[in-house]
Formats: C-alpha cells, structure tokens, sequence
C-alpha cells in the first residue's frame, strides 16, 4: 500500500468514525429517554408531558453537538493547538540544548527526504516517560511533540525510530483524522459535564423543594450517562487507532532501514513499565482525551482488551522482529552515547551548525548515497542514514553551508533567506526591489538580502528550494499578519521589473502553499477522477514539457500523457502558458481524490524525466507541483544528481516566454 492508499484508507476510516459516532448518539439518546423516564415517575405521578421524549431527545443532541462542534472550532489552528493542549514548549530552531538539536535534525532529516516541510517540533518538559505523537490538519500546520524521555533515555537509531513512526502519521492522514477524534469524543463527553455541572449548582443551593432534589438526581442520572460517552469513546478509538499503529511501525522500518530504531524504542517502554516507572504514561489531564495520538499507551490502565488504543507492546514488537524479545532496560543515557556516533565533540559545533550536531546533516537526505536502492513509491521513502558521518561531511564542505543554518534559525534573517533566492543571478537587484525590502526591514536587511543571495548562488542549484522547507519551522513562528505581509512583500519583488520568471513562480508557489493563510487548513476533496480536470493536467503538463524541453516540449508531453489513458488534455504552447493559470490549475488539481493522484505524479515524473535524465529545473518544477498537490517525492527526485545540480546536466535556456502575470 502506498502513500495515496493510505490517504484513502483514512478517508474511509473517517467516514467509519461518523458512522460509529452516529451509533454512539444514538444509544446515548436512548439511554438518556430511558432514565428520564423512570426518574419522572419516581418523582411524579404518570402520565408524561406532551413532548417529553423528543425534548429529550433535542437537548442531548443539542449537547453534543455543542460540544463536538466547540472543541473542533477550538483546534481548528491545527497541531498546535493540539500541542499546547497537552502543555508541551515548542523547541526553537536556534536552541543550544544538544538532545534538542539532534531531535530536531532527525526531524529535518525525514521531511526533506519526503519533500514535505518541516514539521514543528514540541517537548513534553514535565513528562519522564517515552512517548510522543503528530497532530495537524494537513501537511503543511503538522507537529510532532516528544516527552523529555524520549529524548533522555533513547538512542538516535530509536529516536529516528519514533519520529518515522510519527511521520507516517503525518503521511497517511492519520492526524486530520484523529483531531476529528478528539472533537468527537469532546461531545460524548458533555452529558457527563453537564451532569457535573448539575451537582455542583445543588451542592451550592439552599433551596430544600423538590426542585433541588430533581436537579441532584438528574445531575447524578446525566453524570452516570456521561459515562456511557466514555464508554463509547474509547470504543471507538480503539476500532480507529489500533492497526494504524502496527501501520506506522512498519512504516518506520521502511523509512529507517533499521529495525532496532522503533523496536529499540518499544523494548524501552517495556523495559519502563514497571511499579513505579512512567513506562509510556502521560500524567497531563488531557491525556486521556489525547490517548489515541500516542506512540504508546498514554493511560496504562486501558492497554489490554476491547477498549486498548494501542496494541499490545509485545504484539507490536513481534512484529518488527518476527519473533518474541525481551524488554530493555530504559535509564537515561550519558550524553555522549544519546547523541550517537558523532559524539560530544560533534556536538559542541551546534550553534555553528546544525549539521555538525549529531553527524548527519539535514541535507543528507538530499545528497544522496550512490549505489543504495531505497524504495520511495512505498510510502515516502526515507533514506538510511547509517552512513550519516560521511553524509554530514559531503554537505559541510558545501559553500556557506554553516552560514545558512545560522540565517533558517532565526525568524527575522529566515524571512530574509527567502527574500535572497528571488534574486535573479543573471540580473542586479534593481533599485525598486531594494527599496521595498529597505522599506519593510530596514536599509541594512537589503544589504544583508544581498550578502545572502550570494551565499545561495552558490549552493547546488537542486538544494536551493528545499532551503523553503528547512524554514518553515521558523517562519511559521511568526503570527498570521507577519506571515502575511511576507507573502505580500514577495510578490511585490517578484512584480517588481514587470514579469514573473519561472524561478519566482516556483518559490512563490511553495511559499504560499508552506505558509499562506490556506496552509493549515484541509483542503476539501471534490473530484473523484482526472477526467473532469483534463484541461488542467493539460496546462501542468505542458508547462514541465516546456522546462525539460525547451526545443522539443511535445516529446516530453507525450512521454507524460501516455501514463494517463482514457484522457487526451490538451497541449498548450510554451508561449501560450500564462503562470496565473498554471497556478489555479494546481489549486484545483490538488482537490482530487488520494487515489486520483498516483498516476497524475507518474505522468509528471514521466515528463521531467523522458529520455531517463531530466535537469535542476525540472526538477524544481516537479517538486514545486507535488508541493502544490500536497505529495511527496517521486523516487527520481530522489536519486538523480542532475536534479540537485550536484552534477553536470544538460543546458537549459531561460524561461523565454513562460514569463507571464502570477496573480
């Protein structure tokens, strides 16, 4: 099963959780009408009052939908609120702290091999145990939180372990999937709030009548009722959760290579979970609510049985290994071993470097190791980073490189990095551009956007737009006005000399989908097929042509439109192509269905590489569209060092008249 089946399979789950939620509703109002009714005539003498049942019936549905709707609303910002639900310190970029760095490493590690961005990343300060789990709506607002054990008492390997489990996650729809989760169960919950509620008000009454009396005995009736919402909650998720976790263990073997990272982590939980040991558990108060988000049970009490979120630790370690093994003691490590082979030594380099930190730069992903299979149309495919000491020393010896990681981790001089690669390298940064810069940052920023440009021109010219996705953590520090004015200010430097390159609608498009106002919120799923989007897969395709084959674009369109039978999209000529609409087409392209999109990407891929080569360009043309449509990285992007630039490929003329108005 792929990355798109999985997006499937969690559309289906969720139309499973609506049918169960349906259900739940159902016998909750049953229940509800039954206890009325004999409360009723305990107290009062038959017959009912007219339209007892259906006010009944009103109120409660009236209740949790309230409740489901108000939690649901409360989220909406995505994974972090999600994260500061549950109290947990989002780590900044620039932190000095050494397990922090390698945390955050790893994490880069696997979203620029993915081509997604870069999720934020949150510690659970006040949690001793091994545990963490990814929130968020979609790609692009995800979060991925650890305890302070986990970073404490787990190797690399079992680190990298538990963030590719956390990124299948992230890949295959689980997190927009569980805060539905979390909204729903909010609603069953609030009978037994409401009768909560109850009680306390007839605690606090003077009032001796029989409507104090009423109100104590419906408020313990609604309170007992409460709990046949949690009853159902935990029914449902465990119907919803539990294989999705063996999915994601499985999931992060394949990303790691390595078995001992996601089993070494769950012997550790084992090896925890004694009397007096936190194992797993979250102490927060919304643990419970949260449980089904976990790597492992947040709540031990309820990890067996009917009810269990989680499978057992010990089925699950059966099968990453294949047979039974015993639990492994979990003691916090000494620092030198928890941040792995690279050592101390590496690591007194972090606030130079990222990359020195643990031994494996971020950009290892990227470069590539020759003569390795790593198989990415199975799920994303992660790269190994057994290798990362040689990795790391590759992408050191890259011009700038240190500088970069300094600028990424601060939000002011990341907003500048962005501003840099919209300079053309072929012309000065005209007077106007520096002017509005100057205008919104200062007269020193220009000269600083200047100084970066220069930086930037000379890495491989394939690693220039993942520097987006290394940023998004820090630029998405910055409040909803700040990023906004950002995302006007680029399009005032790209509209600045009259035309819009190719250059700057790839990065304005990555930007704005990273970032913009539309980011963190799902995107609705409104065709099932390609065959009512012909015209724009015609238009899409026609402009990659155009890029890999600026001679002959029909060659590579046909090498494309042969992987999409059933549909003949027509061609547009490389002059004809207006940007503006290329990018609506992308918009709506990325309204398909999961299961549409594997053979849109084939054919894509198709084009960028006919003849078994493509081009930086291409490329970057590439992955700017699987940006757009949400998907990650086809396995060529992968592999080909022509496609990051890193070796000689064929040469490739301006964008010519692919130079149209972007918005």
């Amino acid at each position: 099963m792929n990355f798109f089946e999985h997006q499937e399979a969690a559309r289906r789950t969720s139309r499973r959780l609506v049918i169960l939620f349906a259900l739940a509703v159902i016998g909750i109002v049953i229940a509800v009408n039954v206890v009325a009714t004999f409360v009723y005539l305990g107290l009062f003498a038959p017959p009912l009052p007219r339209a007892f049942y259906l006010t009944n019936t009103l109120v409660t549905l009236l209740m949790i939908g309230a409740g489901t709707w108000w939690e649901t609303a409360r989220l909406a910002s995505g994974g972090e609120a999600v994260a500061q639900m549950i109290g947990a310190r989002r780590l900044d970029p620039s932190t000095r702290d050494l397990l922090e760095r390698r945390l955050l490493n790893v994490v880069e590690e696997m979203a620029l091999a993915s081509g997604t961005p870069v999720p934020r990343v949150y510690v659970m300060d006040n949690e001793a145990s091994i545990n963490a789990f990814a929130a968020g709506h979609s790609l692009h607002d995800a979060v991925i939180a650890v305890t302070r054990g986990t970073l404490t008492r787990l190797t690399r390997d079992e680190l990298q372990g538990v963030v590719g489990h956390e990124f299948s996650h992230i890949l295959n729809g689980d997190m927009r999937l569980n805060i539905r989760l979390i909204g729903v169960l909010f609603g069953l919950l609030m009978l037994s709030m409401f009768g909560r509620f109850m009680l306390e008000m007839g605690r606090g009454s003077r009032d001796s009548r029989g409507g104090l009396v009423m109100l104590l005995v419906a408020g313990i009736a609604l309170w007992i009722l409460g709990y046949l919402g949690v009853f159902f909650g935990r029914l449902i998720k465990a119907a919803v959760s539990r294989q999705r976790e063996f999915l994601a263990d499985a999931s992060a073997v394949q990303f790691t290579r390595n078995a001992d990272g996601i089993g070494g982590a769950l012997r550790k939980i084992g090896g925890l979970t004694q009397p007096g040991e936190p194992g797993s558990r979250i102490q927060h108060p919304h643990a419970e609510t949260l449980s089904h988000l976990f790597l492992g049970a947040a709540r031990p009490s309820f990890v067996a049985g009917l009810f269990a979120t989680h499978p057992p630790l010990a089925a699950r370690i059966r099968r990453i290994y294949g047979r039974d093994l015993p639990m492994l003691p979990a003691n916090e490590l000494p620092l030198a071993e928890a941040l792995g082979p690279a050592g101390p030594a590496a690591a007194a380099a972090a606030p130079r470097s990222a990359a020195a930190t643990d031994g494996a730069s971020p950009l290892a992903a990227l470069v590539g190791e020759p003569g390795r299979d790593v198989d990415l149309a199975q799920a994303i495919g992660l790269a190994s980073v057994d290798d990362g000491q040689r990795l790391a020393a590759a992408v050191q010896r890259l011009p700038g490189e240190a500088e970069l990681e300094g600028a990424l981790a601060d939000s002011s001089q990341a907003q500048l990095v962005v501003l840099a690669m919209l300079i053309e390298k072929d012309k000065p940064f005209s007077g106007q551009q520096r002017q509005l810069v100057a205008e919104a940052f200062g007269a020193e920023a220009a000269q600083r956007v200047d100084a970066l440009h220069e930086t930037i021109q000379r890495q491989p010219p394939g690693l220039r737009l993942p520097l987006l996705d290394r940023a998004s953590p820090t630029l998405a520090k910055l409040g909803a006005p700040a990023r906004e004015r950002l995302l006007m200010l680029v399009h005032g430097l790209v509209r600045a000399d009259g035309r819009v390159t190719l250059h700057e609608f790839l990065l304005f498009t990555v930007l704005k989908r990273r970032i913009g106002r539309d980011a963190s919120r799902p995107v609705p799923i409104r065709f099932a097929s390609v065959e009512p989007l012909h015209a724009e897969v015609g238009l899409v395709m026609s402009l990659l042509a155009s890029v890999r084959l600026p001679d002959r674009p029909e060659h590579a369109y046909n090498a494309g439109v042969l992987l999409l039978p059933g549909i003949e999209p027509p061609r547009v000529p490389t002059e004809a192509i207006e940007l503006d609409a290329v990018s609506r087409a992308l918009d709506r392209l990325n309204q398909l269905a999961p299961l549409a999109k594997p053979r849109l990407i084939k054919a894509f891929t198709a084009a960028a590489f006919v003849g078994g080569e493509t081009h930086w360009k291409a490329a970057s043309c590439l992955r700017t569209i699987c940006a757009a449509l949400d998907a990650p990285l086809p396995p060529q992007l992968r592999h080909d060092e022509g496609a990051l630039g890193l070796a000689p490929a064929e040469s490739v003329a301006d964008d010519g008249p692919v130079q149209q108005a972007l918005l």
